[in-house]
Parts: C-alpha cells; structure tokens; sequence
C-alpha cells in the first residue's frame, strides 16, 4: 500500500527494512494516540478497555509481520504456528507477564519478534528490522530454534515436551511472578506433559504460578495434530484430568463473521469489527487465566485458532518455508501487506512492549540476573581407609544430604528411588516430598527429594532448576537415564552459550550394568556413556568415573561447586575396596587420572591398565596378580575425568560460558600411559577412553569393555559374558605383549 514520503520520514529508527506499510486501521487517532501502557506502568491498567484491546491487536499483527518478515529473508524459518499464537503473546505481553517460555522451538522467530519489538535484541546489537534479516539463523546471530543465549529469552527450546520444565522451575523459585509457557497441539503427542504438570502440582500444589497456554491450531508440522478432532468439551476434560481447576479456552470459530468452515479459523479473515471483539475476548481470557495462576488454582489457557493465521498461508503448509518462498513472491508479498501497520502504529508497539514487565524483556526477565546461591559450608567428608571397603553411592549421599541441609531450596530427582541406590541417607535426611505423609517411607509434604516416576519429569525438573539459577541433582539408574537425557542435552547446551553464571546440572547414575544381572537386560543400558562421551567435545560436558567411595565424595564436590557445566558421576552402590586417600582422590578428579598401582619389579615389559569405573576394577587387579607372578610389570590408571586427558584442540572448551581450558601435559599424560601394551578396560562402553587411545604412544593397544547385556546371577557372570574377566585380560595382554 501507498506510504507518503512524509510518513516514511516520520518512522522510528528501527523500521528501517520493513517493506511495507498500510492505511491506518479504523478510529486509528481514538484507540491509538497514545501507548495504552504509560510511561510509568508495566501493564495495561484494564483488560476490558477498548482501547487495550485495539493496541493488543495492533501488537499481534506486528508480530506476525515481523515473523513472516525475517523468514521470507532467509526462504527459511517457521511462521506458522506462532502466527496462530500471536494474539495470546500479545495479550501476555500487554498485561505484563513478559517471562515466557516456550515447547515449540518451531515458535522461535515469533519470539524473535517479540525481543525486537520491545528492544530486547539492541543487546546483540540488532537496531533495526535490516539488522534483524542479516542475522536471522546465521552464526552468532538468531539460530533457528530458541536459545536461552538471546537477550530476553528464558530458556531453549527445540525438542518437544521440555518447556513446560523451564515454566515449572521459574514458577517454583520466583513465586511473585506468572511464567507462561505455550505449548503447541502438535506437541501434545508427547504424552508426558501433562503429566509432568500433574505429578509437580501433586508434590507442589501451592505452586500455580505457571500457565500452559495451548496454541490448539490443528495442525503439526506436517499434518493435522492428533487431538485435531477433539470437541472444546473433550480438551477441557483433557486438561481437568490432570488435575486443572480452571481452563480457559478461547475459540476463535465462535466470533468468525467470514463464512469460514471448519473447526479451526483463521481471526484475521474477519472483519475489523469482530477481529477486535476476538481480541477483547483474548485478553480479558488471558487475564482472567493469569489472576486464577496468581490466586493458588492450576490453570490452563487454550487459544483455538487455525495455524498460520495472518500469514503467508494456513494450515501444516504454513509451518515453514523453502526455497521459493522468498520476500519477491507473489504469495509472500500478499501475506505480509494484510498485516501491513500503518507508519505510525509501529512506534504504539514498540512503545506498549518495551514497557511491559516493566522495561525490555533482556533487562527484566528472572533469567537475566544470577540468582542468589545460599553459600555451602565445607563438605565433611568421610575418609575411607585404603583397602576397606565401602559403598560409593552413599558415601555420595551424605554430602548430598549436607548440600540439602545447608540450601533449602536444593532438589534432588529420582525416578527409581534413593533406597533402591543405596542412598537412603538422601532420604533420611531430606525426605521425599509427598502429600501423604509417613515418617517409616520419609515422605513429607515440604520434603526436597522430588520422585516422579517419569525420568524425563525429573531430568526436566532438575535442569531446569540449574538453569533458572539453583542448585538441583538427578539420580537415576544408568539403565533408564536415557530417558531423561535429552533436556540435560539441551540444557547443557544453553548454559554453554549464557551470559551468565548458574549452577552446574549435576546428575549421578547407579547401579551400573556389571550390578543388574538378575534383572537382565533391561536395566543393563550403559550405552548411555558413549553419549556422555561424545557430549565432551562441546566443551562444558565432564563425565566423572569415580573409583571409590573417597574419589567419588571429591567428584560431587568439584561437580557442584562448577558452573555452567554438565557433570555426570557414575558409580556403584556395592561395596568395593578403597584405592585412594581423599588427597589422592582430588588428584585424580583435578588432573584427569592418576596410577593405582605399579610393579616394582618384572622383566618381560610394562602392561598399563586404563580403566574407567569402580566395580570393573575387581578383574583388573586378579589379572594384574597373574601377569606380575609371569614376570610383567603392570600399571593401573584409574580414569577419573577424561575430559582433562584430551588435547586442548580435541574439545571447543574456549567457545564456552565459564569455560575450562585445563588439560594434562604430555609429560604427565605420558608417565601415566606409557608402556608396551596398553589395555583400555571398562565396564561400560569404550567410548569414555577415546582420550587415552587417542594421545598413548603405546605401540600395541586394545580394548575390553561392555558388548550387551544378557541375565546373570552375579556381577561376575555378567562381566564373563562381554568378556571383561581377569582371564580374557590376561590372554590379550599376552597376545600383545612384544
């Protein structure tokens, strides 16, 4: 549409790049003089004003413009679905609930938009929407999925069935403040988030100060959502099932003026008129959602609206954008002049949002302050003497109780119970937060041990916590960890790109496969490290193979006193022999590794033991009797932390938040491994002690380690099994040996 040059002139800075503008909407000078939010305000001051109302609509549409804007730059991006949530991010912004998160990574240009229009993004030097093209999905600019590292942003967002985690930690550490957290319809295939909320209201249930807001458009990414055919009935039912006392459902077929068929519709095809009556019914739904979430009851807000409504198409075909779809096309062009703002409607916006929340969302929102550690005392740590035995996982467990005992607000996950780990003391002396309580099973309503039994509920818990700023652990058996691990992933992943400083996520795994043989396969998965594994080359992900109950109290110490890191300790929970001195143990977990034991005397050449683990080291001593008795020498290293044993150029730990460039010398490396046969041992798979077959000069090298697994009556069979037995050890090193 036509602009005059004397309107172009009149533009605030940060238009520059928008291609197109149109006529100002009906009663523009009545509804749109002035910002509805004063200058002085972080909110609306009436949701049933007519004139807030016309603002939120006016927000909307810069949204969608905006979003459809930097996609049609790149031919690339999703609009679709947060075009059909634009209305409701525009009324959360508008009644000043500014820290959103989200599930749909898929919404990410969308929230883009937002931290554009309200200045968020002038922090990555993003002025104007020209700025905003050239940096949209490009290297230290807008990725494609949401990221915590974007000014204004609270948390990442990609894999589906995560954000409501991020709403839950932010609502259970800032109880003042309402943290919305869309979640798409397509994403509602995920089965557990629902549940998630419903086991967190069970445990918490004076925390309801989040509100899933459902973008129910009927659409996924390439097809019709599975709850598509839901009634409005049936979906309030869903909801109210697990366990919401109030659902607010809008839906946008109920004002539709424009003969629009189907159960989904798009509300920018109606008239002016009745699109502003839907926007007054938006807010007011809003609002009156969010005064419930502040009030003590568990709500939910649904907006029913077709997806891609107000941009460039409509339905699964508007979810994203290729090739063709670039700013010359015909179809692209026509979608972004129906959200056209007239000139001086963009200045209202940017005015309304950069006062929301009370100022940019990169200057307000929780995320973008450190929040306050309560300060650790000294850990007591109990010295085992060499050669006792002792069970690691709960010599772990009483610092983990001292933790919780000196932090309050410290949490500890478990899906399949401290007990069952040989870490009751976690329980004693924390308790398990549960409404019934029963001092025999140590569960209390204020307890700090959240139990879900849903391993992605607590992995989702526990790192969200980490990274909204708190302390927090998740245990688990290593068997079912995968099922959790995703959003440690991603979590770790964000506090690698944070302009702050938060806690470490730290988690433990017990119970290590060589421990499960009666119960088979099933809980005998520690594939899982070779995940670990290759996760140490991102530069902030440190797996830590403690060898004894000493090494592994150091290991938790160094984990949780570290930050924006991802720390994994695997251990045992049988009792096994102590190798090291507390001293020594610290060593070990500083330095990367460090020598058990050593021959002192033998002729036939130098067998060294690289070993990750505690258990697997039982074989590895027999066969260190054996082979010494036969004339060698023989070395065993304990690998304790093998991210130090990487060259620095192996791992990206200076592209990193807090990052750690200490690695082992070759001086110090070499007089650990050196030897005519090295023999890389572990219980698990082998990936672990890449570092070590990478860097040793040993000429002659192999590997023992986990094959499958299979049931067995004790550890000792299981290990005879994959072939890590003293026997097989010593026939290896024998079959190497010059």
């Amino acid at each position: 549409m036509s602009t005059s040059a004397e309107q172009l002139t009149a533009l605030p800075s940060f238009c520059e790049g928008i291609q197109h503008f149109g006529e100002a909407w009906p009663n523009f000078s009545q509804f749109a003089d002035s910002p509805v939010i004063a200058a002085d305000a972080a909110a609306i001051a009436d949701a049933n004003d007519p004139k807030a109302a016309y603002q939120t609509m006016l927000g909307a549409d810069a949204l969608r413009y905006v979003t459809l804007q930097v996609c049609g730059s790149k031919s690339s991006g999703h609009p679709g679905g947060f075009a059909s949530s634009a209305d409701v991010h525009a009324a959360l912004m508008m009644l000043g609930h500014t820290n959103i998160v989200t599930e749909v990574g898929h919404h990410a240009p969308g929230f883009y938009s937002s931290m554009f229009l309200d200045s968020s993004l002038e922090a990555m030097n993003i002025f104007t929407m020209s700025d905003m093209m050239q940096r949209f999905r490009e290297t230290h600019g807008l990725l494609g999925h949401l990221s915590g590292a974007i000014p204004g942003l609270l948390s990442p967002a990609g894999p589906l069935g995560q954000g409501q985690h991020f709403a839950m930690a932010g609502a259970w550490l800032h109880r003042d403040i309402l943290f919305p957290v869309t979640i798409g319809d397509g994403g509602m295939g995920e089965p557990y988030v629902l549940n998630a909320m419903m086991h967190f209201h069970t445990a918490y249930p004076d925390v309801t100060n989040f509100l899933p807001t459902l973008i129910w458009n009927g659409y996924s990414q390439e097809h019709h959502s599975m709850v598509s055919l839901h009634s409005n009935a049936d979906m309030i039912n869903y909801w109210k099932g697990h366990g919401f006392d109030e659902v607010v459902l809008v839906d946008a077929a109920e004002y539709d003026d424009s003969q629009q068929t189907g159960a989904f519709v798009d509300s920018t095809r109606f008239s002016f008129a009745q699109r502003l009556v839907f926007a007054q019914a938006v807010l007011t739904g809003v609002d009156r959602a969010a005064r419930s979430a502040m009030s003590g009851k568990l709500t939910a807000f649904i907006i029913k609206q077709l997806k891609g409504a107000g941009v460039h198409t409509v339905g699964a075909k508007s979810h994203n954008l290729y090739p063709a779809d670039t700013l010359d096309a015909a179809h692209i062009i026509e979608g972004l002049q129906r959200r056209a703002l007239p000139p001086e409607g963009w200045q209202i916006v940017r005015d309304n949002f950069s006062r929301a929340g009370g100022g940019p969302a990169a200057k307000t929102v929780v995320t973008e302050r450190e929040l306050e550690l309560l300060p650790l005392p000294q850990l007591d740590m109990q010295a085992f003497a060499k050669g006792e035995k002792a069970v690691p996982s709960t010599a772990m467990g009483a610092l983990v109780a001292q933790v919780g005992k000196a932090d309050r607000r410290f949490v500890v996950s478990n899906a399949d119970g401290n007990e069952a780990s040989a870490m009751k003391n976690i329980n004693d002396a924390l308790k398990i937060r549960h409404p019934t309580q029963d001092p025999l099973y140590n569960q209390s309503p204020d307890g700090q041990v959240y139990e879900p039994l849903n391993e992605d509920a607590c992995a989702g818990f526990a790192a969200a916590l980490a990274l909204f700023g708190s302390r927090a652990l998740w245990l688990s058996y290593e068997s079912f960890a995968i099922n959790g691990w995703p959003i440690v992933q991603t979590v770790t992943q964000a506090m690698a790109e944070l302009r702050r400083k938060t806690p470490s996520i730290v988690t433990m795994f017990t119970a290590g496969a060589l421990e499960q043989g009666r119960n088979g396969w099933t809980h005998q998965r520690p594939e899982i490290e070779n995940y670990f594994a290759a996760m140490m080359r991102n530069g902030n992900v440190y797996p830590l193979f403690p060898c004894d109950a000493n090494c592994i109290q150091v290991a938790y110490e160094y984990a949780t006193d570290s930050y924006n890191k991802g720390m994994v300790i695997m251990a045992s929970k049988s009792p096994l022999p102590v190798y090291l001195s507390l001293d020594e143990a610290r060593e070990a977990v500083e330095e990367g590794a460090i020598t058990l034991y050593e021959s002192t005397s033998g002729d036939k050449g130098t067998l060294v033991f690289a070993v990750t683990g505690d258990m697997v080291l039982l074989p590895v001593f027999e066969a260190r009797d054996i082979l010494e008795a036969d004339g060698y020498r023989v070395r065993i290293v304990a690998v304790v932390n093998p991210r130090r044993l990487y060259r620095s150029s192996d791992i990206a730990w200076d592209t990193v938040s807090e990052p750690d460039g200490r690695f082992m010398d070759d001086d110090r490396f070499n007089a650990l491994f050196d030897g005519d046969v090295l023999l890389a041992v572990s219980g698990g798979p082998s990936a672990p002690l890449e570092p070590v077959l990478l860097r040793s000069r040993a000429p002659r090298r192999d590997t023992l380690c986990w094959k499958r697994g299979e049931t067995t009556a004790s550890p000792t069979e299981i290990m005879a099994f994959n072939g890590i037995t003293a026997d097989a050890m010593v026939a290896r090193a024998n079959a190497l040996a010059p």
